[in-house]
Order: C-alpha cells, then sequence, then structure tokens
C-alpha cells in the first residue's frame, strides 16, 4: 500500500486501477492542502472523521463528518482541516490519467507552487 507523508498530514491509497484511485488523507489539525487544480480527474471527498473546510472554485463551505463533496475536473480546489482534531476523508478520483503530476498549484502554505517548478515524479497535493 502506498503511503506518503506531507506537510500538511499523510496519504494512503486503498486501492487503484486505471480509471479510479481511492484514497485516505488525514490533515493535521490548522492545516491545509495547496489550491490546486487537475486537468484528468475530479475527486469526491467523504469526510469520516473530523470536519473539511472545502474550496471549490468561488465558493468555500464545511463538509461535517458523513458528508461529502464532488470538485469537478479542471476546478480549482482546496482542502483545510479548521478543526482541533485530525480531518480524515476517503478521496475518490476518476478519469482517463491519475498521476500525481496531473497537478497545477496556484497557492500554497508550504512553497510548492513556484511557476517555473514542476512537481516531481510521485509528489503528492
Amino acid at each position: 500500500m502506498e503511503r506518503g507523508e506531507r506537510p500538511w498530514g499523510t496519504y494512503t491509497v486503498l486501492e487503484e486501477n486505471n480509471s479510479y484511485k481511492i484514497k485516505r488523507i488525514e490533515v493535521h489539525p490548522g492545516q491545509r492542502l495547496s489550491l490546486q487544480m487537475h486537468h484528468h480527474r475530479s475527486e469526491h471527498w467523504i469526510v469520516v472523521s473530523g470536519t473539511a473546510r472545502v474550496t471549490c472554485g468561488d465558493e468555500e463551505f464545511i463538509v461535517n463528518v458523513n458528508e461529502s463533496t464532488f470538485i469537478p475536473i479542471g476546478r480549482n480546489h482546496r482542502l483545510e482541516n479548521p478543526g482541533k482534531i485530525p480531518l480524515v476523508i476517503i478521496e475518490v478520483q476518476s478519469g482517463e490519467y491519475l498521476g500525481e503530476d496531473d497537478i497545477v498549484r496556484f497557492d500554497d502554505d508550504y512553497h510548492r507552487c513556484d511557476a517555473a517548478e514542476e512537481p516531481a515524479a510521485g509528489e503528492q497535493q
């Protein structure tokens, strides 16, 4: 099982094939992923623990436990944990290409969106 550590938390790939990938993502309290978009995949996020603050396009909203949201292909999005306990989501990616290099970052708390720099192979949100 692929597992990755990031400044904001961790991810674990639970299952994948050519058309979908399922991940467990844990975001530390007060942390957030980059504001980003993907050219080739959509994402469905289901909150299983904690509270998520989601940015999707021009909207920002809260997603609670046992609720979900859909991120269309090409839409700017961000996942954030505004709470005091870890945020855990299940992310279902679907699309024609699911490589980790299909990510365009617009804003990042960890300085990973230098316009001259492409994400390294295997780099995750």
